[in-house]
């Protein structure tokens, strides 16, 4: 593990949980390149056009968008019909998770969120590769998110940086570290969740682990295995690591 610090990577902008991936040390000496790509909670809580205006402003030009088609239609985003915005949905959630009796919902009550990550990469590895296809192709800078910031776009964060040659411990810090910075915006739903489902709150480093834990199993510790096997070319690969890796 190197001296990375995640709090480094904070921005101050009126998004939940908004960092920037720049700066993670990387093998070899390199890191992480700034000025490509933020990751975040949901614009859909900003709460002025102002603030909207000063998101756009730090010089956004494409969004993605994790959340599924209800959590989407349900809560709107600025960015959707933003004219100077390339925006894309591209749900990395079957169904909804507002909805109590969802089967994923009620899979968490007896599992890991780490659980849940495994079942993104085996069930949507598609959608994967089709997010960081889109990243890979983005002219100017990008933000991703889900609802928090921590789980759907924790998945995505860790595959960029595994993919950059970033240090697993450093991975996991800069998961787990998710809940420091939303805890005084989840603490009221926290409060209201049944015991069971407090942890789908959290970014405990258990749920990372597992997620490292299946990259080993199944694809024999690499990511570049999974994602060619889910239809990445690695010409596609290669040029997703220049873009990353300076």
């Amino acid at each position: 593990m190197s001296d990375y610090n995640p709090d480094s990577q904070l921005i101050d902008l009126p998004l939940i949980n908004c960092r920037e991936l720049g700066g993670m040390p990387l093998n070899g000496g390199h890191v992480f390149r700034k000025g490509l790509f933020l990751r975040a909670g949901a614009p859909s809580e900003l709460k002025t056009r102002e603030e909207f205006e000063e998101v756009k402003a730090y010089g956004i030009k494409t969004v993605i968008d994790f959340r599924g088609v209800t959590e989407l239609e349900r809560n709107g985003n600025p960015f959707k019909d933003d004219p100077d915005t390339d925006f894309h949905s591209i749900p990395l959630f079957v169904g909804d998770p507002g909805d109590i009796n969802n089967e994923t919902m009620q899979f968490l009550h007896t599992h890991y969120l780490g659980d849940y990550y495994v079942i993104i990469m085996e069930q949507l590895g598609d959608k994967v590769v089709e997010v960081l296809r889109t990243l890979l192709n983005a002219d100017g800078l990008a933000l991703f998110h889900c609802a928090h910031g921590k789980d759907r776009t924790g998945v995505i964060t860790a595959c960029l940086y595994l993919l950059a040659g970033a240090d697993r411990e450093d991975i996991v810090t800069n998961y787990k570290v998710s809940y420091n910075y939303l805890e005084d915006f989840l603490r009221p739903l926290i409060e209201q969740c049944d015991d069971d489902m407090k942890h789908t709150l959290r970014s405990d480093e258990i749920n990372m682990r597992i997620f490292l834990k299946h990259l080993d199993d199944k694809w024999d510790g690499k990511i570049e295995n999974f994602l060619i096997c889910n239809g990445m070319s690695e010409d596609e690969i290669k040029s997703l690591y220049d873009k990353c890796v300076e």
